[in-house]
């Protein structure tokens, strides 16, 4: 059985070639792990959804929704603001 989503990546971009695949059928699990590949600096190479690689456009909407996650709790934290301050102030999703 193929699984929903899975991410083909480069753990350690400047010290390996050696391509990982995470692999989930909850799209919840694909953000946070997403999310986690950003702030390790891990090369994303590919995003598919049931075996299918992902349009440009699709695979950029993702990462834009991880990347605003990880800016809206930064700036939550830093500023010790609530949710709906950080989306109000900076518009930022809670």
């Amino acid at each position: 059985m193929i699984a929903k989503f899975s991410v083909d990546y480069i753990a350690f971009p400047e010290h390996s070639t050696r391509v990982f695949t995470h692999r989930t059928d909850d799209p919840i699990e694909l953000e946070d792990f997403l999310m986690h590949l950003l702030t390790s600096r891990t090369r994303i190479l590919q995003i598919r959804h049931e075996g299918v690689e992902l349009t440009p456009h699709q695979s950029d909407r993702l990462i834009k929704v991880a990347a605003e996650r990880i800016a809206s709790t930064l700036v939550r934290e830093a500023l010790h603001l609530d949710a709906a301050a950080v989306k109000d102030r900076f518009g930022f999703a809670a």
